[in-house]
């Protein structure tokens, strides 16, 4: 193993979109916002939209490039992966709701992307579906109360909510008719007046209201006609009907979920760390005013009802939780030491990067990591770690038999 090869400070890349928030991630990085300039993101891996910087002997050099160079450091990731990080390790400070979502599977992807490079469309049109040939599934672990909204309800509430919401007695019909899916596609289709007569009376009830009960989809559906619409008294968006068809989840500090392909889902507010497969492939489905691709959206989703599964985090040692997921391309794992703690595990089989949330460590050749900064573990080192005080990190990598 070269003498390079040790743990290795990593700079990250703050994304700016206009959703996040102004505190979170500035805090994290000791960087000053005096403009109050949205800090959506923290990206740290090999994405060609935000590369990170590794700090090596020889100096600065992009990750990506430092591992076509030393391809030795991924370790057993190579042999299904070949020469490359497979994963982007995030985190996500969401201040104004995002997009109703879904990923493909890998078999999607790789005949999507070859249909649309086939027929020509350009890598960046708005209109593009698949930017790569990649699944996206994705596991987040909440750093603060989050929000999200998760998968379809079981039929039975999506019942309950059609008959108690005097706004939804048009879709009544639709679901008896033809279940989630008849539901769904009808909202989906249904011409933007139809959207807007359907829409108008619950906004009429829940813009004057005091909403203040976040477990309520009332809430947040009043937040989206705010978000989207504004005084305007047309143009809904459509994902609005989504708030109340989807599973509203909260999920405390310390726990996560897994965003498999095809379930649709919708971050909504909250900060936390996030990992998943390196692919920006998305369809989108209301609460954006981005591209949405219906035809494709109602081809890829999972209609089935689904029961949120809650990760709780599982014991790997006395220091380090792992967050399981069915995903070969990633595993989350949060490492909780108390000051004088000595955390020294078994040298990595893959590549790994590791981020300290809360705290100080220093590792047995005397580096010091703060809050706030991240490193790259290359495959088969022999490391401790120490804290000098109390620390949380959370680690990304490649999970192996």
């Amino acid at each position: 193993m070269k003498t390079d090869q040790h743990l290795l400070p990593l700079k990250g890349v703050v994304q700016h979109y206009a959703w996040g928030g102004y505190a979170y991630i500035p805090n994290l990085i000791r960087q000053e916002n005096p403009d109050l300039e949205p800090f959506a993101e923290l990206w740290m891996g090999t994405h060609d939209r935000g590369p990170a910087v590794l700090k090596s002997q020889a100096g600065a050099i992009l990750l990506k490039d430092w591992l076509s160079q030393t391809p030795e450091a991924l370790g057993a990731s190579q042999a299904r992966f070949g020469a490359e990080l497979p994963f982007l390790f995030k985190v996500l400070d969401v201040r104004e709701m995002l997009s109703i979502q879904s990923h493909p599977t890998k078999a999607q992807a790789i005949k999507g992307f070859a249909a649309e490079n086939e027929a020509g469309v350009p890598l960046s049109a708005p209109h593009r579906n698949f930017k790569d040939d990649n699944h996206k599934p994705e596991v987040m672990v909440a750093l603060t109360d989050f929000w999200l909204l998760h998968g379809f309800r079981p039929e039975p509430e999506i019942n309950a909510v059609l008959q108690s919401e005097p706004a939804f007695a048009p879709l009544i019909e639709h679901f008896k008719a033809g279940g989630i899916y008849g539901l769904y596609k009808t909202i989906m289709e249904w011409p933007q007046a139809q959207i807007d007569e359907v829409l108008h009376p619950l906004r009429e009830r829940v813009l004057p209201a005091k909403l203040t009960d976040k477990s309520s989809p009332d809430f947040w559906a009043k937040r989206a006609f705010e978000q989207y619409s504004g005084t305007q008294e047309a143009n809904y968006d459509r994902g609005i009907f989504s708030i109340y068809l989807f599973n509203l989840v909260y999920i405390p500090p310390g726990k996560g979920i897994f965003q498999g392909a095809g379930i649709p889902h919708a971050y909504l507010e909250g900060v936390n760390v996030e990992l998943m497969a390196n692919s920006d492939n998305v369809f989108r489905g209301g609460l954006t005013v981005k591209h949405v691709d219906v035809p494709m959206l109602l081809s890829h989703l999972n209609f089935d009802a689904v029961v949120p599964n809650i990760l709780e985090g599982e014991p790997v040692n006395g220091f380090e939780f792992r967050y399981p997921t069915p995903a070969e391309d990633f595993q989350l794992n949060r490492i909780q030491l108390q000051e004088g703690d000595e955390y020294q595990p078994e040298p990595p089989k893959t590549a790994a990067i590791a981020l300290v949330l809360e705290g100080v460590v220093r590792s047995d050749r005397g580096r010091v990591f703060r809050k706030g900064e991240a490193f790259f573990l290359p495959a088969g080192i022999t490391y401790t770690l120490t804290a000098e005080e109390d620390a949380t990190l959370f680690k990304a990598l490649v999970p192996v038999d």
